[in-house]
């Protein structure tokens, strides 16, 4: 078993480690403070830093890394791996530069795997360029949304237009005026078998009908890095029947398809995060004096820094292997561990941030260091692509399926 990078992976991590250090790390307080100079505070991929990196970016080859085939970097998901990792050291402006930020990265998948030509000229091209952003709407207010069979919405065919009606919430990036493109799910047929009643279909912002109710915070965090959420409103929102994506009863699918690479890249992202978690723990620990020497001699903290070591290595090796899998013997072959590491890789990454949170004392929970923004979003990942409790009871129910087979 070879644990060593390959040659491209090497090389686009080197470039990568110096794009940060030299380009990333010093914009971070450049960006917030244009993000406070914003006259609208939603349009943070406007901020004049960020375009700026997204040319430095695109100029030394770290631009749509996630994608692999002949829309992206043609990297495979153990290539990609380190890289996002290392980009989630910086979430809130590393991914956005290197057009790797969710939910872009999925809309984009979908559009490469299941788009027709038309979709992919008018959409796809200038979503892989940068030029505008996209979002998700899945989620709703009225229903368990974590069942998406439950999904509510209606899109209904009327001669050459669907109609669709239906309430969303929780849409990350729809708060971004440069959000231009909207991939719904809804119900085209509620009387078709339980996984044939969705359908995905393309909704450009300024349909008429199509009303943004309100932007969303998490623990009071807008998260300016993925466009905001949002809740909307669909009221007659009427589009071309060719803005249907694939085909009636293929929303399910490609939801799922969509979802797989989606959870593993919040996974890769997330270890990043641990890691400067540990990082600014323990400079803190080693910083800060308490009953007559620095807080890193008492136990407690020292105890806390080796489980964090121990618990992110851990995690590390899961995600990759996972990545492997995925390459190998495909998303689906993969599947058991793609649910493991979205069950293990939030509660893992939060345990990290709440002790490099009470290491920082009162500091560590304001808006001086960036842990409690941090904690706000690896908290949200418990839900976002899933809640834990559905992996682990789809998880249990194969390690069952599993366990009685053997004993068969």
């Amino acid at each position: 078993m070879d644990f060593e990078f390959d040659d491209t992976t090497k090389r686009l991590r080197d470039t990568l480690l110096t794009f940060m250090d030299e380009h990333v790390y010093p914009a971070e307080p450049v960006f917030a403070q244009q993000l406070e100079e914003l006259e609208d505070r939603w349009a943070w991929s406007t901020a004049p830093i960020l375009q700026e990196l997204r040319e430095q970016a695109k100029a030394q080859g770290l631009w749509n890394l996630f994608l692999p085939g002949e829309h992206g970097a043609g990297l495979t998901n153990l290539q990609y791996a380190p890289l996002a990792e290392i980009t989630g050291r910086s979430g809130g402006l590393a991914p956005a530069a290197l057009n790797c930020a969710a939910p872009d990265t999925g809309n984009m998948e979908v559009l490469a795997q299941f788009g027709n030509t038309e979709q992919r000229t008018q959409w796809l091209d200038p979503l892989l360029d940068g030029r505008i952003r996209s979002a998700f709407a899945m989620t709703e207010p009225d229903v368990a949304s974590s069942d998406a069979t439950n999904i509510s919405t209606s899109i209904v065919r009327d001669g050459d237009e669907y109609v669709i009606n239906g309430r969303k919430w929780w849409i990350t990036g729809a708060m971004n005026p440069q959000c231009q493109i909207f991939i719904v799910m809804g119900k085209t047929d509620p009387s078709a078998e339980r996984h044939r009643q969705q359908s995905m279909i393309l909704v450009p912002r300024d349909t008429p009908g199509l009303e943004i109710k309100r932007g969303m915070t998490v623990f009071g965090y807008d998260d300016h890095s993925h466009g905001g959420h949002a809740e909307l409103e669909f009221h007659d929102v009427r589009v071309p029947a060719g803005n249907l994506i694939a085909g009636e009863g293929e929303g399910f699918a490609i939801a799922q398809a969509r979802l797989g690479p989606g959870r593993i890249h919040h996974c890769m992202r997330s270890i990043g995060v641990a890691e400067r978690a540990i990082e600014l723990m323990c400079a803190r620990a080693d910083s800060r004096e308490a009953f007559g020497g620095p807080i890193s001699g008492q136990g407690v903290v020292r105890d806390w820094i080796a489980e964090a070591r121990v618990r992110v290595e851990q995690l590390r090796l899961l995600v990759l292997k996972t990545a492997w899998l995925m390459d190998t013997v495909g998303n689906k072959g993969a599947h058991t561990e793609i649910q493991a590491i979205k069950i293990a890789t939030p509660q893992t990454v939060q345990w990290i941030l709440d002790k490099a949170i009470q290491v920082h004392g009162a500091g560590g929970l304001s808006v001086d260091f960036p842990l409690a923004e941090a904690y706000a979003g690896i908290r949200t990942l418990r839900f976002a692509d899933g809640p834990d409790e559905v992996h682990k009871g789809s998880l249990a129910r194969a390690e069952l399926r599993r366990q009685r087979a053997a004993r068969g």
